[in-house]
């Protein structure tokens, strides 16, 4: 099978790799990262030079791009994937976007005589880098039987979510409140202990065992009390899927009341220069309401 690969940011780089090892043929194309397509392409992939010109080499392309409008532009747009698309061409839309934009996107491929498939992930660099990420799908279920074993290849969990395009963007959506508000409650809870005179890191190794325990918190503690805020996951990147949260929140009618509040923590820290550092760094809010630093007891 003769995959494209459109997006070679953080996270599309180390997939893309993935695939080159697991021995798929990879054309791969992105104009705003050249360093990591020159990387893709010294690790074996193929040079594309427009995202129309991938399609038209490819049996089924993958779109790995920040939100909504970059996954239209890289279809619809000029020298669009639609542009140069071979009649059945199958997309696998890897991003995480609005839900409501997924499955508008998915029907107008369908005009245009292509199948839609929403896939976005779960995991970070880390995961992405050693092909253990959760992929959560939406759309047709024989697509998905039909490419299962290729996204195996990126992920460690490969899970069909609902017929309907979309179901991916939607489990990630709930994937993103929970993975900002356990953030953040870490955030406050060390500062606790900080401020009560217990040592971040005894705190850390005694209840990381116990029902407060997760993922979450193995991933992210160890970056806050080692002040490491590189981005495996940037905050502003996570400020675009807590919007898109609230968005179809507020569409569906449900409350989205901690994921308000955790928006107007990364929000403040958008403003104030941070960023493009790893969401762990929600611990610098926190830090700069108490005026104490997590680790300097």
């Amino acid at each position: 099978m003769k995959v494209g690969f459109i997006g070679l940011g953080i996270m599309g780089k180390p997939m893309a790799k993935n695939l080159l090892k697991a021995g798929y043929e990879v054309v791969a194309y992105d104009p705003f990262a050249k360093a990591n397509l020159d990387d893709v392409v010294a690790a074996g992939a193929i040079r594309g030079e427009s995202n129309a010109g991938v399609a038209s080499q490819v049996d089924v392309v993958i779109t790995m791009v920040p939100n909504s409008p970059h996954v239209k532009e890289a279809i619809f747009g000029e020298k669009g994937i639609a542009e140069g698309a071979k009649p059945g061409l199958d997309i696998i839309d890897m991003s995480s976007i609005a839900p409501l934009a997924s499955k508008e996107i998915a029907e107008e491929c369908a005009k245009r005589g292509m199948r839609m498939m929403d896939a976005p992930v779960s995991g970070g660099e880390p995961k992405a880098i050693d092909g253990t990420l959760s992929i959560m799908c939406g759309g047709d279920p024989a697509m998905f039987e039909q490419y299962k074993e290729m996204l195996g290849v990126m992920g460690a969990s490969v899970v069909h979510c609902g017929d309907v395009n979309g179901a991916g963007n939607t489990t990630k959506l709930a994937n993103q409140v929970i993975v900002a508000v356990n953030i953040a409650a870490c955030a406050e809870a060390f500062e606790l202990a900080q401020m009560a005179g217990v040592d971040p890191e005894k705190v850390f190794e005694a209840i990381r065992g116990g029902l407060a325990g997760s993922t979450v918190m193995n991933a992210k503690v160890p970056m806050m009390l080692s002040r490491n805020f590189n981005p495996g996951f940037r905050i502003d990147l996570h400020i675009k899927d807590l919007n898109n949260a609230l968005e179809t929140g507020h569409g569906v009618g449900t409350p989205m009341i901690l994921t308000s509040a955790v928006q107007e923590m990364m929000q403040w820290l958008h403003n104030n220069g941070s960023g493009s550092d790893d969401h762990s760094g929600i611990l610098k809010y926190y830090e700069k309401l108490t005026g104490v630093e997590l680790g300097n007891l």
